[in-house]
């Protein structure tokens, strides 16, 4: 059973802008708000504080970066042990010279950090170029013991895979989190944003359904132009949202709207949901074996030689 049967989860979704100080404010007086009204845990955006820098490929950019611990975790340390909760933070880590991370840490009610994790699935698409500031996770899918329970943290492009959900979950994880920076391109048609915000959604409630867990997803909203030209950039789409572990919505934000919003989220309730959905149980994990490769081709054309088409036998006999 889980360390606590029920907690009270909040997240913090805002814009952002080129101040570091007043973005930061913006997390705290999200984290304040919540604690006030009974937070236990606050899941924050990922790189909260900052302007989305992946827009572009700018060496500048690396002066972003800060230590762990640092600047960034030494205050939400103190935020943390101020207001007795649990915060996720994503930062931009700078490990050592030449070497960065994306990383979201997990800090404790009592102000201590309780863990990091790095993140695993590095994108590398127009407008989001994370290849060039950040080096794959090396931590693997391992949660983070708090005062609350075992805590999945993952981040953003990672929310798109089931490898990472089921591992965090294989791994005793009792929630899953994903600080998060997503948003449209202004030159899709309308139907086109629709289905992406679907699919970001319903990919995200299928992991939830599928390992029959709990999910936090934290976004940014508001729009952020491309450095180079005012009239083109990413426009976030919020809607951040947590649902229960059979995908079923708790909570949910205005896809333009900084806020904080909140949902209690009943640990319990994972244990009767896999009783009666026992995924856990059924998983053929003597016939997964190909799962950790790129693609099959070889596997398919050794099955192909093995057990030919109807078509290629009744060549060959010809």
């Amino acid at each position: 059973m889980p360390t606590q049967t029920k907690i009270n989860v909040s997240l913090v979704q805002h814009d952002c802008n080129n101040d570091r100080n007043a973005n930061l404010q913006k997390s705290i007086d999200g984290i304040t708000a919540a604690a006030k009204q009974g937070a236990q845990l606050v899941c924050l955006q990922e790189l909260h504080s900052s302007l989305y820098f992946c827009q572009e490929e700018n060496i500048r950019n690396f002066d972003l970066a800060e230590k762990i611990p640092g600047q960034t975790t030494d205050l939400l340390q103190t935020v943390a042990r101020d207001n007795h909760v649990v915060i996720v933070a994503s930062i931009f880590e700078h490990r050592a010279s030449g070497l960065y991370h994306n990383t979201a840490v997990v800090i404790d009610s009592d102000g201590q950090i309780a863990g990091r994790y790095r993140k695993m699935h590095i994108p590398d698409d127009p407008g989001y170029y994370e290849k060039f500031y950040f080096a794959p996770g090396d931590l693997g899918f391992t949660p983070v013991n708090t005062s609350l329970g075992k805590l999945g943290v993952l981040i953003c492009w990672d929310q798109w895979f089931p490898e990472a959900a089921r591992l965090m979950t294989l791994a005793g994880a009792e929630l899953l989190l994903y600080p998060t920076a997503i948003g449209w391109d202004q030159q899709d048609s309308q139907d086109e944003q629709l289905r992406q915000l679907d699919a970001w959604q319903i990919v995200q409630r299928g992991h939830a359904i599928a390992n029959g867990i709990p999910i936090v997803v934290c976004n940014r909203t508001g729009f952020e132009k491309y450095p180079a030209d005012d009239n083109t950039g990413i426009d976030f789409w919020g809607s951040s949202f947590i649902c229960g572990p059979q995908g079923e919505m708790l909570a949910q934000a205005a896809p333009d709207k900084t806020e904080t919003i909140s949902a209690t989220i009943n640990l319990a309730q994972v244990e009767n949901v896999r009783r009666t959905w026992p995924f856990l149980r059924d998983r053929r994990i003597d016939a997964y074996d190909n799962i950790n490769q790129r693609y099959l081709d070889s596997y398919l054309e050794q099955a192909e030689k093995e057990y030919p088409p109807e078509d290629k036998k009744q060549a060959d006999e010809q």
